[in-house]
């Protein structure tokens, strides 16, 4: 993370920057039934009896601002491509930890390394993003180098995230003292970029996040980062909404504005739905910022969604992206006819559901200019495939952000 160092009274200013460096090794709970306005109605299940799902209080909060700036982490030659190239490009992840079964994490990360390694330097993936869910199922720190630094050890980029209900999950059975995103904290918002005790083998870094919940400034977009707590549905506080409201009213109207949430505000999945709390607390913060985002990214559902929010005659897209590790993948409810969701399925005036996978895992790659954002769903082999075959385009969307309509 880059540091500003002053000599002394009078004299000029040097900038040091300490880069964060990724060198890869070598060798080779009962739910709520949603508010999705139509027929489709989430199961029931039961969760763990020892879990503790209750709101968990949040760690201290560092004295600068929330903010990090992407030149402070990767190469300044990278960042003067992105710059001459007129465009960032990034994966978006969701849920990823592999905690029962491994592969499918595996076969994600491997195609996303394969994505940033045959792509033009141009048009190469600066870094990953993930919206929550890294480690399954309480945050524990000894899981970060089995469902993280193991399987992204050869990723040649950074990897920033929000934390996810299991992230902040503290299990009864760990040491006495320890607290809700204590691991997180350690591993995305370390204060210099160290190899902490939870990466084992691995030589990735810590992360130098300023907080669990922050903004994240890039050449061409703002992302905007909320943490949603425990509880199911999320459950944020007042000094985070607060902080929500001015990041949007503060946030450059010249770049697209790209806000991430762990719980999704819409959901036609069986098992958790969409989250009217969150729903709530978000439309009230555009309201009061007089600001909506021009994209909406959530995991917590283990499928890829994207549905079309219109406010105010923008097109917003939401989606859900949280089919990328971890094994358990949610389908989509069916009605009462027994009929999945169709492709487009209007929900209502204002809410379209416009693409679906339920069935495999993949991640998304996104391309964002002075004008458009353009999303690319991937899909990749199930374990009992081949697992080096191609990965397959499920989705894609063009936004011209300016306008708020999508592109033909």
């Amino acid at each position: 993370m880059a540091r500003n160092k002053k000599k002394g009274a009078g004299s000029s200013t040097t900038v040091v920057k300490t880069l964060a460096k990724y060198i890869p090794r070598k060798t080779h709970e009962p739910r709520p039934v949603g508010h999705n306005g139509k027929n489709w109605i989430p199961v029931k299940t039961h969760s763990a009896p020892n879990r503790n799902t209750s709101y968990q209080a949040l760690p201290p909060l560092p004295a600068g601002p929330l903010h990090m700036d992407l030149a402070t982490v990767i190469p300044p030659a990278q960042m003067s491509v992105i710059q001459k190239a007129g465009k960032l490009v990034f994966h978006l992840t969701g849920d990823v930890g592999g905690i029962m079964d491994p592969n499918p994490q595996q076969i994600v990360a491997d195609h996303m390394e394969a994505d940033i390694t045959n792509s033009q330097d141009d048009s190469k993936p600066a870094f990953m993003y993930i919206v929550g869910d890294v480690v399954y199922f309480d945050g524990q720190s000894p899981q970060y180098f089995p469902q993280f630094y193991q399987p992204y050890e050869h990723c040649p980029a950074p990897i920033f995230a929000i934390p996810g209900n299991h992230d902040g999950e503290v299990d009864p059975d760990v040491p006495a003292g320890t607290r809700s995103l204590d691991a997180f904290m350690e591993n995305f918002c370390a204060s210099k970029p160290v190899i902490t005790p939870s990466a084992g083998e691995s030589r990735r870094e810590a992360m130098t996040q300023p907080y669990c919940y922050w903004t994240l400034d890039t050449p061409f977009a703002t992302l905007v980062g909320i943490y949603t707590n425990v509880p199911e549905g999320g459950e944020v506080d007042a000094a985070q909404t607060a902080w929500l409201v001015n990041e949007l009213q503060t946030a450059s109207k010249s770049k697209a504005l790209i806000f991430s949430l762990h719980h999704p505000l819409y959901s036609l999945d069986q098992f958790h739905a969409g989250s009217q709390k969150m729903l709530t607390l978000v439309q009230s913060a555009f309201n009061q910022a007089k600001r909506v985002p021009d994209i909406i990214f959530a995991g917590h559902v283990h499928n890829y969604q994207r549905f079309t929010w219109t406010m105010n005659g923008r097109q917003v897209p939401q989606c859900v992206v949280g089919n990328c590790g971890y094994h358990n993948l949610h389908a989509m409810a069916k009605d009462p006819n027994g009929s999945k969701p169709s492709e487009p399925e209007t929900i209502s005036p204002t809410l379209t559901l416009e693409s679906y996978v339920d069935d495999r895992h993949g991640f998304l790659r996104l391309e964002v200019d002075t004008s458009t954002i353009t999303g690319r769903f991937y899909s990749v082999p199930k374990p009992s495939e081949d697992r080096n075959g191609a990965a397959n385009l499920e989705d894609k969307f063009v936004l011209n952000y300016k306008t708020g309509k999508y592109s033909a």
